[in-house]
Parts: structure tokens; sequence; C-alpha cells
């Protein structure tokens, strides 16, 4: 019986230290050694604050092309996105793009649907900074929306 405990005991110590090592070198859902790589990064808005993002895939083979991203035509299957707003055309100085959602929420994803806004002629573009003001602008002073029928990849990865 003392034994068969020590036994355990040796096991038990041997799995511990294994687990220990295995932690120590990054766990057991280690990805592979990390290594800092150039990457583009934008600007953008949500509610009236500014946010950090990435842009790695598309749903658009043409747009990957011009955009020199990576073309994913499974992202855009993907339904129940929250939006992207990118104005097209005419726009307020300093206009960036608008996201529905940031991390954190329940409703964030790093995929997005895109949503087109455009000005009607003669209005006149004022900074948009927050989605709930693409509603209203909506309502009040010439602003338009349109699907863009494309998913985006475009990970938020700082709010400020």
């Amino acid at each position: 019986m003392q034994a068969k405990a020590l036994v355990g005991g040796a096991v038990a110590g041997c799995a511990a230290a294994v687990a220990a090592g295995a932690y120590a070198v990054g766990g057991p859902m280690m990805m592979g050694p990390s290594h800092a790589i150039p990457q583009k990064a934008f600007k953008g808005y949500y509610d009236g604050h500014l946010l950090t993002y990435l842009r790695t895939d598309i749903s658009s083979r043409s747009e990957a092309k011009m955009m020199h991203i990576n073309y994913s035509a499974s992202i855009g299957k993907v339904k129940g996105l929250p939006e992207i707003y990118l104005v097209q055309e005419r726009s307020a100085v300093g206009q960036l793009a608008v996201f529905g959602s940031q991390p954190g929420e329940s409703d964030y994803s790093p995929l997005w649907a895109e949503t087109i806004l455009t000005w009607k002629a003669g209005s006149t573009p004022v900074l948009i900074k927050s989605d709930n003001q693409v509603n209203q602008l909506e309502k009040t002073s010439g602003l338009t929306e349109r699907p863009g029928n494309v998913v985006l990849n475009c990970p938020i990865v700082k709010v400020s």
C-alpha cells in the first residue's frame, strides 16, 4: 500500500513538473514564438472617441487587390455583423471610418458589414463620429446609407 502511494506521488510530481514546464514556455495553447511585424494601422471613430484598427481581410476580390489585403470569400457569408460606416465622395475634413461597436461590448466582432454613407447634393457634410449620429443625420441632414455588400476583417486594437 505504501509503495502504491509512493508511486502515485511520484507520478503526480512528474505531471506537475511537466505542466510547470509547459506553462513556462507558453502553456499548452502555444501558438509559436511571437515576433513583431510592420502593419499599417488606421484610425476610426466610435461614440465620439478614436479607435485604432487593422485592416486584414475583405470578402471582395477586387477591393482586396485595391487595398493590398487578403481576399476571403468565406467571411462574406457571415450575417448579423455590426456595421462599419465609410463615407463615399464628399465628406467633412478629418472624416474617418465610424464603427458600430467596440471591444468589450456584447455585439463587438472583428468582422464588419460595410455600410456606405453619401451626402445628398446641396447638403453640407459634417464630421461623423458615432453610429447614433449617422441615424440622426439620415433623418435631418441629407445623409444616406446603403449596404456595401462586403464584409471586412478590421479588428480594433486600441480604444483611445
